[in-house]
């Protein structure tokens, strides 16, 4: 098997939203420091937004809202457990973020000369309309205009610590196996979050909601290097497009159209949320739907172009295929498979206002990070702020190559087992079994004896997975690092859940052996690490990081944000 080393300033694991943003802002912050980028796909079109988008999520319009508003809305949405520095700092440069891409071509239209402010929170509107079916090619082709390395086609599968700080990682080319060693003085870790978690109800291994090849590689790096990591127990699923999982409430509730339940009634009145919709189907008033038939043809068009074009082309031929015209059918809506994520959620590795992870040198951004709920805006943004940071950091360090000799034989050692394993299961097969028993066991309704089978049951899974799969060319190997990845998530996250001894954020978090939300004890965010003596997850609780004074106790709520 082919090895290859590299050197570089600054090692960025995940081409997408976050991670093309650090590779453009640590160019600019210093032209001269080598960056170096692994993908797991091709970096022109990857990540979760790797064509078009309709808005930006979060944005602090002057005149509009300010930064402590959406602190406040952040909160709320998050019932109470967020670091408030991360999402300050975020909604802070949100404004200065958007002038930025509108001078780079990114289109935000105008209406009457001013810009669409939408209201998808609690309290005030900060998703700011965007048109701009190309905005991942403006980006690439941006970055292809500096000396950026970029190595498409590229898993991460270790990091490299020495000496209690980052020194690089290690990744494997996807299509031809060669290891690749990259010895680094800061690391960047933006490969999202685990979208690969549960199974869809429909049968597939994944809709279209979020980017399949994010496996949360960058979760199980961060805990195997010993960062800490936090909001595990948050296991994200959505009500949206049933049979494709594709959005579809922001763009059209914000729009005019009606949401009802089985029985006709009207759900859009108020602050509809995705908490209140998932209840109305588990009580049995499902499936949802959104209707449109009562709009004009010049918003149902408008409608159509975001979704066609902008958003989620592959939704067109859906609709086509079911014979659904938006003027006379209505639009059935269905529960999602489980996610872990930081951009809708708020699981991800521990980060402070300067995207600094608990490990020196290990920096992190987009849905891999903890920046609750930051959508496009918190990916866009940290980047950035990961960027600048890194780049302050690598001046510090000397380029002294690490010793990456244990790593590497680690991970060859795991390939010669699934090579020369005489197991007739398919790793398709396996990755599929193992996402049925997450459904199964770690998903909610939640109790002590679901979890403790969870944990157990992940755990054979992850002995079996060196002894029961078949591996017979590249392809494969890269499969099974993946669901390496995926076990490794549902151990950490049925333990986060099993020690969150309350119910909290609806059905992302109910306990039905603990019914009740428990503020005195729980409001506070729960961190996971590696214990390095029982290499075992440990789990601590912690106060959230306050920065502003906004009270103690909040009402949760979950917007319509998708």
């Amino acid at each position: 098997m082919k090895t290859s080393v590299i050197s570089t300033d600054i090692l960025i694991i995940g081409g997408g939203s976050a991670g093309i943003m650090a590779a453009l802002r640590s160019k600019e912050a210093n032209p001269d420091q080598r960056v170096v980028v692994f993908e797991k796909g091709h970096m022109k079109y990857s990540g979760c937004i790797p064509r078009g988008m309709d808005a930006l999520n979060i944005v602090t319009v002057p005149g509009v809202a300010t930064p402590e508003d959406y602190v406040d809305d952040a909160v709320l949405g998050c019932d109470g457990v967020l670091d408030e520095g991360p999402s300050y700092e975020m909604a802070k440069r949100s404004w200065p973020l958007m002038q930025k891409l509108i001078e780079w071509g990114v289109n935000f239209p105008k209406y009457d000369g001013e810009y669409e402010v939408v209201k998808a929170h609690a309290k005030k509107g900060y998703t700011v309309t965007m048109k701009e079916p190309n905005l991942k090619t403006i980006l690439y082709e941006r970055l292809q205009k500096t000396d950026c390395i970029v190595l498409n086609r590229t898993m991460a599968l270790e990091l490299i610590v020495e000496d209690g700080r980052m020194a690089g990682a290690i990744g494997m080319n996807i299509r031809t196996g060669e290891i690749i060693i990259c010895n680094a003085k800061a690391v960047i870790v933006s490969s999202g979050g685990c979208a690969r978690f549960g199974l869809p109800p429909n049968g597939y291994l994944y809709g279209v909601y979020d980017c399949p090849a994010n496996t949360g590689d960058g979760y199980n790096l961060a805990y195997r290097a010993g960062a800490e990591l936090t909001g595990l127990e948050y296991t994200l699923h959505y009500y949206i497009i049933k049979d494709i999982s594709s959005p579809l409430l922001y763009i059209t509730l914000t729009r005019g159209a009606q949401l009802l339940n089985a029985f006709d009634e009207r759900l859009d009145f108020g602050h509809p949320s995705i908490k209140s919709i998932i209840k109305e189907h588990t009580d049995g008033k499902g499936y949802s739907r959104i209707r449109m038939s009562h709009l004009s043809e010049e918003k149902i068009k408008s409608i159509e172009d975001i979704l066609f074009t902008t958003e989620k082309p592959a939704c067109e031929r859906f609709f086509e295929g079911r014979g659904i015209n938006f003027r006379e059918s209505d639009i059935e809506l269905g529960p999602t498979e489980t996610y872990l994520c930081g951009g809708h959620g708020i699981t991800g590795i521990v980060v402070n206002e300067k995207a600094e992870a608990s490990i020196p040198g290990l920096y992190a951004a987009g849905d891999v990070a903890n920046v609750g709920r930051g959508h496009l805006s918190g990916a866009f943004v940290f980047g950035e702020i990961a960027a600048e940071t890194a780049t302050e950091y690598v001046k510090t360090v000397s380029n002294e190559l690490a010793d990456s000799t244990g790593y590497v034989d680690t991970i060859k050692e795991k390939i010669e087992k699934w090579q020369n394993t005489e197991a007739e299961v398919s790793i398709e097969e396996f990755e599929y079994k193992t996402r049925r028993l997450i459904g199964e066991f770690l998903t909610a309704p939640k109790n002590e004896y679901k979890l403790n089978r969870g944990i157990e049951t992940m755990q054979g899974m992850q002995k079996e997975l060196f002894k029961k799969i078949r591996v017979n060319r590249v392809h494969d190997l890269v499969k099974a690092f993946e669901v390496e990845s995926i076990i490794s998530c549902g151990i950490l996250s049925a333990t986060a859940s099993k020690e969150r001894k309350e119910s909290r954020w609806g059905s992302w978090h109910y306990r039905s052996d603990y019914p009740n939300k428990d503020d005195s004890n729980f409001q506070k965010l729960l961190i996971v690490k590696k214990d390095e003596n029982t290499r075992l997850p440990s789990v601590t609780l912690r106060d959230p990081q306050k920065v502003l004074n906004i009270g103690e106790n909040f009402e949760g709520r979950v917007s319509v944000h998708e």
